[in-house]
């Protein structure tokens, strides 16, 4: 898959995260290492998801030097370098705002991954406290937590999904949704302890 492709690829993520509602106006950003370089492409300072075309995209290095594309990358192009260097094996990133993930993290309470899917892609999320947006210190934070998990949760914030193409980032980004709006239903139920089976956990990751 070259250049051309992974920006296409990009592009549809954007036009469907918008189109679910999990992100708005100018928010959020997507990235993706160029294959057989060492530069990723990110969303420009300002871009709207659902309209992005090619030239919409800066290239940095994995070291952070901007190095063609969009003459402005996103304002949070650390967050998303700084977990490229800790994270060889993922390649594609999607940093959204999604109303349900935000809401369970105001309440204080876990996301629950309460579904075979949501088990099989995520398991479980990191969590972030509020730090600056487009901050070294926010990027850092992100980073470490990206250590251990696939999908991270940035307090007042957003959250990062990541994965080893574009469409298995998204992929994650709309689970982690879905299990935070299942664990926003049950809160507002009185549940506070449904989850999935404890017993099943690792087996089913690794049938």
């Amino acid at each position: 898959m070259g250049r051309a492709e992974v920006l296409e690829q990009l592009l549809d993520a954007g036009r469907h995260v918008v189109a679910r509602g999990l992100v708005q106006a100018s928010g959020g950003n997507l990235s993706a290492r160029l294959p057989g370089t060492d530069r990723f492409a990110v969303t420009a300072t300002g871009t709207w998801l659902d309209r992005l075309e090619p030239a919409d995209f800066a290239e940095l290095t994995l070291g952070g030097e901007h190095v063609g594309g969009a003459a402005r990358p996103s304002v949070e192009w650390q967050l998303h370098q700084r977990t490229y260097a800790v994270r060889p094996d993922v390649t594609a990133i999607v940093h959204l705002h999604p109303q349900h993930v935000l809401l369970v993290d105001l309440l204080g309470a876990p996301i629950r991954f309460t579904t075979l899917d949501h088990q099989y892609y995520l398991g479980s999320a990191g969590r972030v406290p509020f730090l600056p947006s487009g901050s070294a210190e926010l990027a850092d934070a992100a980073a470490e937590a990206a250590r251990e998990h696939d999908a991270v949760v940035l307090a007042h914030h957003g959250c990062s999904a990541l994965g080893d193409s574009v469409p298995m980032a998204l992929r994650r980004a709309l689970n982690l949704e879905e299990a935070a709006a299942m664990t926003y239903r049950l809160l507002l139920a009185g549940n506070t302890s449904a989850d999935f089976p404890d017993e099943w956990r690792g087996r089913i990751i690794e049938a």
